[in-house]
């Protein structure tokens, strides 16, 4: 049997060194939050071997100079190790508690035609902020009579460009009624539906990063915020960055939605949490 020759262009990496691993997963905390440690330690290898093959980086340790001088390419670190499982009308009670307690109760100290500010974060691939767009069209009556602005960010920017085109497969939309799909999306093509235009264009995506309040300051502050399933990966010191960060962005007696396993009550004392018919949520104490 003859043996193929070895890809000169494309040598194989060897296995991070304890030291390695451990800058690696400090840079990632450092720019996201995220805890990773030796538990994940195939997990980081798997995705770091692909990122050194594609920069054709001549060892581990020239990789990480190169992760030290360029934030460029602790972006494309960032984005690998982001998890981005989502889907249309997930915890759909949630979006229920929006349109039937949440939002009745903002609007009492809004005059109609007034603005109203839902922002999701993270919003991955862009079902969760569209998923509040479509909900609030077919179940929220006053719907037409405020200005609803929704707004999606993410860390990762490759997800971010796949929100903005919405198109999305059957896993994605398997949530949604064929009535729904009809009305608020093109017709299926290379078994991908699209969302039509004017919903595409009702959600504005902005590059965020929740431990990071410079990049969170132009976003603006907000009546709702959406932030579901990401304080689970970061360790107490970066989720009380997060909560001071996310109380910053919400206007007085706001509220906010967490992953059903999150509590903002072990996190932060600038919350309330208040018991809805639908869901538990938090509610910013000032306003309280």
């Amino acid at each position: 049997m003859a043996i193929p020759p070895v890809n000169a262009q494309a040598p194989i990496t060897p296995p991070l060194s304890e030291a390695d691993l451990a800058e690696i997963c400090a840079i990632i905390y450092k720019r996201s939050g995220m805890v990773f440690g030796e538990t994940k330690r195939y997990y980081i290898e798997r995705r770091v071997t692909d990122l050194i093959a594609q920069r054709q980086a001549s060892s581990v340790q020239g990789y990480i100079s190169l992760l030290r001088s360029d934030l460029r390419e602790s972006e494309f670190l960032i984005n690998s190790f982001t998890v981005n499982e989502t889907y249309f009308y997930r915890e759909q009670h949630q979006l229920a508690c929006l349109s039937n307690s949440i939002l009745p109760d903002i609007v009492r100290f809004k005059a109609p035609g007034e603005r109203i500010r839902i922002w999701s974060m993270p919003c991955s691939s862009g079902e969760e902020p569209y998923s509040i767009a479509i909900w609030l069209l077919e179940n929220w009556p006053l719907v037409d009579a405020y200005n609803i602005e929704i707004v999606g960010s993410d860390i990762d920017t490759a997800i971010l460009r796949q929100a903005v085109d919405g198109s999305y497969g059957e896993r994605s939309l398997s949530r949604l009624s064929n009535d729904i799909l009809a009305r608020y999306f093109e017709p299926e093509q290379d078994r991908q539906r699209r969302l039509i235009a004017d919903l595409r264009e009702s959600v504005h995506f902005a590059k965020g990063n929740i431990v990071d309040q410079n990049s969170l300051s132009p976003l603006g502050r907000f009546d709702v915020i959406f932030c579901r399933n990401l304080l689970i990966y970061f360790d107490d010191a970066a989720r009380e960055t997060a909560a001071r960060n996310l109380h910053a962005l919400l206007y007085d007696g706001g509220y906010i939605c967490l992953g059903h396993t999150e509590s903002m009550s072990r996190i932060s004392e600038t919350f309330e949490p208040v018991r809805f018919p639908d869901a538990i949520v938090y509610r910013e104490a000032g306003g309280a």
